[in-house]
């Protein structure tokens, strides 16, 4: 069985186009609540609850994760930047795992994986700082070979392959090659004793592919089911994804 973990930074985005001078991320008229969200997609079967708390704040907020943290009865996966604010913070929370993930400012959501080879000793640190806190470290790169070789050899757990250029390529030319990169990935990944996990851009249509993928343990979905939810309930949108991730 592969595993949901339902990503609800998408929430959080529609409640901050709205009420972002508001000065609270909860109560009174603000919505939507993320975390309300998040304990209905539990119940409806999501194995965890990503969030990804941004440097700039443009969607989670930092009271959202502290409330995750109270509130959920899966597991909470930490999206963070390799900083040392943020690794700070992971260890005040203690999430149960944490994704590093690679951020820019301009971007609308994380494009392109974490470049373990040339960050290496930022995220040597921030693993290390992980595993002496007993928090699971997953760093989210592209399906290359010298970024999860290294990713073992840095004693990271767990990767999350990045699913975004298969994605992107569904309807063109480099579909199959990049199906096949991903393939040899989670391969690669597996033989090096890592948990492999995979997200960015999986969709309704997209996951009778990715399913297929040999050792994925876990998949993080975020804007399909956000978007589905709109028209079906979260509830719904969460069932019917994991009716067809374990057809």
């Amino acid at each position: 069985m592969i595993l949901l973990g339902l990503n609800i930074d998408h929430c959080a985005t529609v409640r901050q186009a709205r009420y972002r001078a508001a000065g609270a991320a909860v109560g009174g008229v603000i919505e939507p609540d993320p975390v309300a969200l998040a304990l209905e997609a539990e119940r409806a079967g999501a194995d965890g609850i990503t969030a990804h708390l941004r440097e700039d704040r443009r969607h989670v907020q930092d009271r959202d994760i502290h409330r995750l943290r109270e509130s959920i009865a899966t597991r909470l996966n930490l999206e963070m930047a390799c900083t040392p604010e943020m690794t700070e913070l992971a260890l005040a929370i203690k999430p149960d795992s944490v994704c590093l993930v690679p951020e820019s400012r301009e971007e609308i959501t994380t494009e392109g994986g974490l470049d373990v080879v040339r960050n290496r000793d930022r995220v040597q640190a921030c693993v290390d700082a992980m595993n002496a806190a007993g928090i699971k470290t997953s760093l989210f790169i592209d399906p290359d070979e010298p970024q999860i070789e290294l990713s073992a050899k840095l004693g990271a757990p767990w990767i999350e392959l990045h699913t975004g250029a298969y994605a992107n390529a569904y309807h063109g030319s480099q579909r199959a090659a990049e199906l096949q990169r991903l393939r040899v990935g989670c391969v690669q990944g597996h033989q090096l004793g890592l948990v492999v996990n995979a997200g960015h851009g999986i969709n309704y249509v997209n996951i009778a592919e990715v399913r297929s993928l040999p050792h994925l343990h876990e998949l993080n979905i975020g804007h399909s089911i956000i978007s589905r939810a709109l028209f079906t309930g979260i509830a719904e949108a969460v069932r019917e994804m994991k009716r067809r991730m374990n057809a």
